[in-house]
């Protein structure tokens, strides 16, 4: 198959997940719209794929995440009153997430594993390259990883993943790759992709983290790929194999994250990220830092 170099417009959101690690919050709130500080973390995630000039976002939903759709469109009870008492401000904010990019949805239905969420997406996505970007992973705007993935597909064609170095101890919470260096700083070609391997079979710690851009080979891989770890179809096997036949649709190239990566995918996590993001805001940060500082003196 031939890979398309066609410049990357298009994003994906899996956001089909239950988010049982967050109950009972998430019982009847998606876990995407738990605030992170003052923003649900869904909008980081958007607002990643608009400023690397992805303005065309599929969001992957499930049953009960209304609340995703409605929270990107325009609430115009709320805008009015907003209006009549002159809060530009607040209106602002809210008008914020409906104007950020052209959203769509579609429902996974029966949940099976994040390579089925990306399959979902073939008919919005068709032949051309896209992004999938998982809302457990915010990275700091500073750090714009998803351009330098971005350009390093349009350098080496097919697809490019982001790998961050983690404790060796800590590989079996992720996908990890074999990878070797290319000549070109923080860029790897990965050879071998396993799913949450124990520390002895991990061919390196190198871990998948969530960001992706996938040539458009990727979803007749995933039409093939068996159900592996959980019963679910795994997005890393599917990589694995175009991985190790890069005539499938290109080669496999990774970018080692080095930055700042907010992670929410449970409730430590979380509550550091809140912690992290609130002490550098300018509104809040001086404050909340002279606060946080008084409570670990006095009570930790």
């Amino acid at each position: 198959m031939t890979t398309s170099l066609t410049r990357i417009t298009k994003a994906v959101i899996p956001a089909a997940g239950l988010g049982t690690r967050f109950l009972p919050a998430t019982k009847s709130t998606p876990k995407e719209m738990l605030p992170v500080v003052d923003k649900p973390a869904i909008q980081y995630v958007v607002e990643e794929a608009v400023s690397a000039g992805l303005s065309d976002v599929l969001m992957v939903t499930g049953r009960n995440k209304r609340p995703l759709e409605d929270h990107f469109d325009r609430n115009y009870e709320l805008e009015q009153v907003l209006r009549d008492k002159g809060d530009a401000t607040k209106l602002g904010r809210v008008q914020e997430s409906s104007d950020l990019a052209t959203m769509h949805y579609v429902r996974q239905g029966n949940p099976r594993g994040l390579g089925h969420a990306v399959l979902c997406a073939a008919p919005h996505v068709g032949d051309q390259p896209f992004a999938v970007l998982l809302g457990d992973d915010l990275i700091d705007p500073r750090d714009p990883l998803l351009t330098h993935m971005t350009r390093v597909r349009e350098e080496h064609g097919g697809s490019v993943i982001a790998l961050m170095e983690v404790d060796p101890a800590s590989v079996h919470l992720y996908g990890c790759a074999a990878a070797s260096p290319t000549g070109e700083n923080d860029v790897v070609r990965v050879s071998d992709l396993i799913e949450k391997p124990s520390p002895a079979e991990a061919p390196s710690n190198l871990a998948i983290i969530g960001r992706y851009v996938l040539d458009p080979a990727v979803f007749e891989v995933l039409r093939k790929t068996e159900p592996g770890r959980g019963g679910e179809i795994q997005l890393t096997d599917a990589l694995q194999t175009l991985a190790a036949e890069p005539s499938l649709g290109g080669p496999v190239h990774g970018v080692v994250f080095r930055g700042r990566r907010y992670d929410t995918g449970d409730r430590a996590d979380y509550l550091r990220a809140i912690v992290r993001l609130a002490c550098e805001r300018e509104d809040l940060g001086p404050e909340f830092r002279d606060w946080l500082r008084s409570f670990v003196t006095e009570e930790m």
